[in-house]
C-alpha cells in the first residue's frame, strides 16, 4: 500500500508567512503609490505659486494678465477677453477655461514660454487644447484664476467665514476622495469646507464645499487651493 504524504505544520506555517509577506508588500506598494500621487498633486498647487511669482519678478507683470506678453516672451499672446482688463493685476476668466483668448487660459502659454513651466504652447485645435491644459496625476484638469472672480464653488456660500482668502485660487479636478482628504491635511487644516483648501463635487456645480466626513474615498472631487 502506497503511503500518502502532505505538508507538515511547519511547512504550512512557512507558506502562510510567505503569503503574508507578499500581501504586505503589495499593500505597502499601493500605499507608496497613493502617497506619491498626493505629493505630486500637492506639488501642482505649490508650483503655480512659483510660476506666478517667478514671472512677476522677471517681467513685473502677472502671467495671463500680461498686456505686454509678446515683448516679454517670444511667441506669447496677450489676452483679449474680457476686453480692457489686461494689466490690472487680476487673472480674469475661469480657472478651467478653454477659451484661447482668456487670461486664465493664456496663463499657461506665458509661464511656459518664459521658461518657468513645462508643457506645449500649441492650442489651435480641440485636441491641442486638451493637450495644452495641464493635468494632475490622475488626469484631471488643473487651472488658476484670481480669487476676486472666483464664484463657482465656495465664494457664493452664505457667511463670510466660508469665503476663500488669498489673491489666487488653483483648482484640480478628478481627485479621488481619499487623495482629496490627504491633500487637505497636507496643505491645510484637514477639513474640506474651511481654510485655504476646499473640496467640492467633481463637476464643481453645487456652489458648496464639502466637509471631509462626507467625502467618499472612491468618488472623484474637485479640490481648490487659495493663496
Amino acid at each position: 500500500m502506497k503511503k500518502q504524504s502532505g505538508f507538515t505544520l511547519i511547512e504550512l506555517a512557512i507558506v502562510l508567512v510567505i503569503i503574508g509577506l507578499l500581501l504586505g508588500g503589495v499593500l505597502k506598494g499601493q500605499e507608496l503609490i497613493n502617497s506619491a500621487k498626493v505629493k505630486n498633486m500637492a506639488s501642482d498647487f505649490r508650483n503655480i505659486q512659483v510660476y506666478i511669482y517667478g514671472y512677476q519678478d522677471k517681467y513685473k507683470a502677472i502671467p495671463g494678465d500680461d498686456s505686454n506678453a509678446a515683448n516679454h516672451a517670444s511667441g506669447a499672446h496677450a489676452a483679449t477677453t474680457p476686453a480692457g482688463k489686461q494689466g490690472n493685476g487680476v487673472i480674469e476668466g475661469n480657472w478651467d477655461s478653454t477659451t484661447i483668448t482668456d487670461e486664465s487660459f493664456l496663463f499657461w502659454e506665458h509661464v511656459r514660454l518664459a521658461g518657468l513651466a513645462p508643457g506645449t504652447t500649441t492650442y489651435g485645435t480641440a485636441a491641442e487644447i486638451a493637450n495644452y491644459t495641464p493635468k494632475n496625476a490622475d488626469g484631471g484638469q488643473i487651472g488658476v484664476q484670481s480669487v476676486s472672480g472666483f464664484t463657482s464653488i465656495v465664494n457664493n456660500e452664505a457667511g463670510a467665514a466660508s469665503a476663500m482668502n488669498g489673491a489666487y485660487v488653483v483648482c484640480s479636478t478628478g481627485v479621488l476622495g481619499k487623495y482629496a482628504k490627504q491633500l487637505d491635511t497636507t496643505l491645510d487644516d484637514g477639513e474640506g469646507d474651511t481654510g485655504s483648501v476646499r473640496i467640492t463635487d467633481s463637476a464643481h456645480t453645487t456652489g458648496k464645499s464639502i466637509t471631509s466626513a462626507n467625502v467618499a474615498d472612491a468618488t472623484s472631487y474637485t479640490v481648490c487651493y487659495a493663496f
